[in-house]
Order: C-alpha cells, then structure tokens, then sequence
C-alpha cells in the first residue's frame, strides 16, 4: 500500500479537528456564561464528544496501517510517538495553569499515543486479530473493572474511578478499541483496492483544500485552537460582555413562581426585572448571593418584589 497522502483521509481528519474547534468553542462559551448549554453534561454533547474523540483515535489506527503496512518503520514510528507524547504533556501542564485540580490527566493526546503502541503489532497480523482485540478493549470496562484501579494512580486504564475530574478523560478502556478497530478496518481485505479509487477525489475546491489542510495540520490546530478561543472568551467576560446568569436565573424562578401565583407572564417579567433592579440600586444584590439564607436579606427582597408588585396587588410574594 501507498504511503503517499490519501486526500479524503485528510479530510476526514480535517472535518474532526473542525467539529472538536466548535466543541471547544461551545464549552468555552458555556463557561463563561454566555450561553446556557449543557456543553459538559448533556446528553447530545456528550455523544457529539465522544463522537469527536473516536474519530481521531479511528484515524490514528488507520494512520498506523498506512504508515506501516508494508513495514514498520520505527524511526518515523518513534518520532512521531515522542511529538504526540510531548504534546499531550504540553496539554497537561497547560491545563494544570489554567483549572488547577481538573486538569487534563489522560486525555485524546495521551490515550493517541497509548493507544498507538498497543495497536502498532496488530498493523503485522490479519485484521481478524486486531477486530478481537477492539471488541476485548471496548468490552473491558465491563468484566475487569476493579476498586483496585480506583484513584488517579490508575485513571489511565478506565477500569476504576478516578479520584479527580479533568475537562478531557480519554482512558485506554474502552477507547484504545478505536485504535484497534482503525487498524482492523484498514487490515481488511479489499480496503487497499477502496483506498486507490479513493485517490481520484482531490478535493481541489477551495473548501476541499481547506479541509484537507486541517487535516494535515490537525496536532498543530488542535495546541493552538484552544487557548486562542479561551483566551478570546476569557477577554470577552473580562471586558463585562458576559450575561449575568445568576441575575437572569433569579429572574426565571421568579417569573415562574409569579405565574404560579396568578399573574401574566407579561406582568411578572416586568415585576421581577424590577424586583433586580432595585435590589442592585439598593446594593442588597451582592449580599443575597453571598448570604442566599439570611432572613434580613430574604425579607428585604419580598418587600422589593411587594413594591414592584403594585398596583398588581391581587398577586401574592412567591416564597423564596
């Protein structure tokens, strides 16, 4: 097989090094408040996550076939694993700086360059053997799993429950499987065959060009897109351009617990927004957060929320 570049690979890269720049770019936004997705725990960005992940794991599988399929050179083999694994140590430290105790222990770099030396013998054997391996790395969370392996000690493996949270844990089980299942897919018979007629799709479009550049550049794009979209939100809230979410979640409750007494959702909007902004003007907002129990502050804001609610006398305070 060819070891020259294979345009619709790079383009494959290249759209998952894209959709990992909208990921990050909505989980930054969700940090800072500018939106209110649920970027770390939803459902559907979790899959879309872990769809991301999987992909370049896929990828570096299939990069390890066409790399080495017709023999395995170590010198580019080594080279290779130390700029990942440099990176992926880049992206530690990083992270460390930037969250502190949820920094990056194991994440997509450190589980590529892992995952790249478990999978490197299989590139040797029929694919048959490498499907087996993925199907026992996806399936090992499930029959290995041990209290042994809880703590951070050994996080790495999946097999346990780490004792620290991190913005990107990519454990070796099951993800390694992508790794594996990669290198299966291209061992298959028939792929060299696929992969020759696949060469004629050069992709020249200006679109085409830029994805696949993406694609060539993905471990370049993926150090720098981060900080650069972290440092521009950051900038962004710094500079008071943020929504305040706290104000706007007090003014849903209130509003929803206004309707519930018996007013417009009109009219409770307005008495609510009043109700915040003189709780600002009075400078009682700042201490209601600090101290959301204080009985004072609690009976200051009801006597706000009673003043903005007249004439509109016929609905009752919402209690707290």
């Amino acid at each position: 097989m060819s070891r020259s570049r294979i345009p619709v690979i790079d383009a494959l890269r290249g759209f998952a090094i894209l959709a990992m720049i909208a990921y990050h770019l909505s989980w930054d936004l969700s940090w800072f408040g500018f939106v209110d997705w649920p970027v770390s725990e939803g459902p559907g960005w979790r899959i879309f996550s872990g769809a991301i992940a999987g992909s370049f794991l896929f990828l570096a599988g299939a990069g390890l076939v066409l790399a080495h399929g017709q023999g395995i050179r170590w010198k580019a083999f080594w080279k290779r694993e130390a700029v990942i694994v440099a990176a992926a140590l880049g992206v530690s430290a990083a992270t460390y700086f930037a969250f502190s105790g949820i920094f990056v222990r194991f994440g997509i770099l450190h589980s590529i360059a892992a995952g790249s030396l478990i999978a490197l013998p299989f590139v040797r054997l029929p694919a048959l053997f490498a499907y087996a391996a993925a199907v026992a790395v996806y399936t090992l969370p499930q029959w290995a799993s041990s209290p042994v392996f809880d703590g951070d000690l050994y996080l790495w493996t999946g097999l346990g429950t780490p004792a620290s949270g991190s913005v990107d844990y990519v454990p070796l089980a099951p993800w390694a499987a992508a790794v594996l299942l990669g290198v299966a897919v291209f061992k298959t018979p028939g792929m060299p065959a696929l992969l020759e007629a696949l060469r004629s799709l050069r992709l020249a479009s200006w679109p085409g060009r830029l994805i696949r550049f993406c694609g060539r550049r993905s471990l370049a794009i993926y150090l720098l897109h981060q900080p650069m979209l972290y440092g521009l939100v950051w900038s962004l809230a710094a500079a008071g351009l943020a929504p305040d979410r706290i104000a706007l979640g007090f003014q849903e409750s209130c509003v929803e617990r206004c309707v519930l007494t018996g007013g417009s959702e009109a009219q409770c909007k307005a008495i609510c927004a009043c109700t915040l902004n003189t709780l600002k003007e009075d400078g009682l907002w700042e201490p209601l957060l600090t101290n959301p129990e204080d009985p004072a502050l609690l009976q200051d804001m009801n006597n706000h929320y009673n003043a903005c609610s007249f004439p509109a006398d016929s609905i009752q305070t919402p209690n707290r």
